[in-house]
């Protein structure tokens, strides 16, 4: 039962989280996969956990036919076996050229009007395709190079090196392909974009054609790469939380791993304001001069062929209260 309430917890913050980054500086960003992406992730990392595909369905309140069923479908395009519906969808009306609302639900058939009408909106809501009407008469054309690189300037995706860039180093090494998944790019925006993280020298490319990165580093207070920092300081903490969750349920030695949280209660006047709210900036300052250091004794030293990456995550919020105790701030619920 603990479990449960912990779970239902987190995922209300998630929300809020994913609400926030879905409107932030006044954008609208499709939604519309979220919820699919959500089962079928899940799914995936039980199945990497070891359990099996009936208690995966079990857990899910599902039959184990129709949740093998709905997991492939989410999976894979009915209609063409072992390709996403996404990616299926994108080159067919990449190949017809101009084509109708009507004649893609008709080839998409098996896959159901809904979905595929979503991914049609999805497309088209990331410049991928763009769309002309309403209803089945509506049609459809992928975007041209030059018109997705005239919608990246429009978009002001200023940010899309960095997250590439920390999607490299974290989950790195990764193929092209992938990374362009990830990033939803198609091949040729995602070869240029890699090509500049080369030349840049924040990508490197290795033997086996996967792309690694050294390091992952955004100067404090950068106009670009919000993104990037965000996925990292999320990706910190999940990392951190799953790791102590496995060590408590094993015997092997713990490892130096773990989080705290403070709170300190303050207000204009408190003898304490001033030193309370410099710990960010003096966290930052110290963990700076230590990454200076190692990294100064690795480039004179090398670094070993297995050696171990050490994450620290710093984070501060200022959360303004009643004088009941009560969040004034919306987000901190």
């Amino acid at each position: 039962m603990n479990a449960q309430v912990l779970i239902d917890s987190i995922v209300r913050q998630v929300t809020v989280l994913i609400a926030q980054l879905a409107t932030s500086g006044g954008i609208r960003a499709p939604l519309s996969h979220v919820a699919n992406q959500v089962f079928l992730d899940l799914a995936r990392e039980l199945e990497e956990q070891g359990l099996s595909r009936k208690v995966s369905a079990d857990m899910f309140g599902m039959a184990l036919r129709a949740y093998i069923r709905k997991v492939r479908r989410l999976s894979e395009a009915e209609t063409e076996k072992g390709r996403t519906l996404w990616q299926a969808l994108l080159d067919f009306v990449r190949a017809e050229g101009l084509v109708t609302r009507e004649r893609v639900l008709e080839r998409f058939a098996a896959d159901g009007e809904l979905q595929v009408t979503a991914l049609l909106h999805d497309l088209t809501e990331s410049g991928l395709v763009f769309g002309s009407g309403s209803g089945k008469r509506a049609v459809y054309r992928v975007a041209s190079d030059d018109e997705l690189d005239r919608v990246a300037q429009l978009s002001d995706s200023s940010g899309a090196d960095e997250l590439a860039w920390v999607l490299v180093y974290r989950e790195g090494p990764l193929a092209a392909a992938r990374l362009g998944e990830l990033l939803r790019r198609s091949p040729e925006t995602t070869a240029q974009l890699i090509d500049r993280l080369v030349a840049d020298g924040r990508v490197q490319v290795n033997a086996d054609g996967t792309l690694s990165a050294r390091e992952f580093v955004l100067p404090l207070g950068s106009p670009a790469g919000w993104e990037a920092a965000v996925f990292d300081h999320v990706q910190a903490m999940v990392q951190t939380i799953c790791q102590r969750l496995q060590q408590a349920s094993t015997d092997a030695s713990p490892l130096p791993v773990g989080g705290s949280t403070y709170s300190f209660d303050v207000w204009p006047g408190h003898p304490l304001e001033a030193e309370t709210k410099a710990q960010l900036a003096e966290l930052r300052q110290r963990l700076g001069d230590l990454r200076q250091r190692v990294d100064e004794h690795n480039r004179a030293h090398g670094v070993m062929p297995t050696h171990e990456q050490v994450v620290t995550y710093v984070g501060q919020c200022i959360l303004q209260r009643n004088s009941e105790g009560e969040a004034d701030d919306e987000f901190a619920r």
